[in-house]
């Protein structure tokens, strides 16, 4: 987190929770002023802020005002506007995936299937970013700044947050697959979304014991990763189903696909064996001990 705010034994826990919102939707407009400007990377940089809010604001909805609780909500709506390029990019990121791995890919036209992607990237950058989707992602920023500004959560402990980062644990060690062999695409897929919002939130309590810290948030990080990238593959092979994009190349890549797509949640597996070994109670009852014992 570096010089980030987060939350610190023997500080107020209601300003460290204010500061860390605000730091949220400042690095938000930073990536909207870009997008604005038209750098390429901007709309990664946006989503990423988004998850980092939206995984922020689930860990504080039960303390906020009723109608703040629909801030999520919208920043959830948005940033699905902007999926179709962003779906296009992880299909990209699934063609590299493949090249770095050690299967065959002698015969397998990777050139040429990146090119038709990028193309169709392009396309969709164009098309998706329009000036009526820009003014609502700045109007809805402009409204999340002023709900921060009249916050009073003065009645927020630690304890409280403590109890929402365990229940938000054990969200996502119930999205941990019983029979991973068997797990669905869908079932990947949602615990990837706990996952990310488990490691956003993880980021808040780092103080805590920082190396412990660095080490769980870089532990979930690599758990989102795996994870993600079984996403991408599962984005490039069903543009592989007939009539799509890359409906020609099914035959030289759909095996590929699935020979690295079972590799990546082989590895997940054993990183949320790891990261959910403990029950939701015994993690909260350690992030408690923490606090006090460093002065909380």
């Amino acid at each position: 987190m570096g010089d980030k705010p987060a939350l610190h034994p023997g500080e107020p826990v209601a300003p460290a929770v204010i500061a860390i919102a605000q730091d949220i939707l400042a690095e938000a407009a930073a990536a909207l002023a870009d997008m604005d400007g038209g750098k390429a990377l901007a709309v990664h940089d946006y989503r990423k802020a988004m998850k980092r809010w939206r995984a922020f604001l689930r860990l504080i909805e039960p303390f906020l005002p009723p109608d703040d609780r629909q801030l999520r909500i919208k920043a959830r709506d948005l940033a699905r506007q902007l999926t179709g390029a962003r779906d296009l990019q992880a299909v990209l990121d699934a063609l590299a995936d493949l090249e770095k791995s050690e299967l065959d890919l002698s015969k397998t036209p990777l050139a040429t299937i990146r090119d038709r992607v990028e193309q169709a990237k392009l396309a969709a950058e164009t098309t998706t970013l329009t000036d009526e989707l820009r003014g609502e992602l700045h109007e809805a920023l402009a409204t999340s700044a002023r709900a921060v500004e009249a916050w009073a959560l003065h009645h927020i402990s630690f304890r409280d947050v403590a109890g929402a980062l365990a229940r938000n644990y054990g969200r996502a060690r119930r999205a941990v697959p019983a029979e991973w062999a068997q797990a669905t695409a869908e079932e990947l897929h949602e615990l990837r979304k706990r996952v990310v919002e488990h490691r956003y939130q993880m980021d808040l309590v780092e103080p805590l014991w920082p190396r412990l810290g660095k080490l769980w948030v870089a532990e979930a990080q690599r758990l989102r990763e795996r994870l993600g990238s079984h996403q991408d593959l599962v984005l490039l092979g069903r543009l592989t189903a007939p009539h799509q994009l890359l409906a020609r190349w099914r035959s030289r890549i759909g095996t590929l696909i699935d020979q690295r797509k079972a590799a990546h949640v082989a590895a997940a597996q054993r990183f949320a064996e790891r990261l959910f070994a403990e029950r939701p109670k015994a993690f909260r009852r350690r992030i408690e001990a923490l606090w006090e014992v460093h002065g909380g």
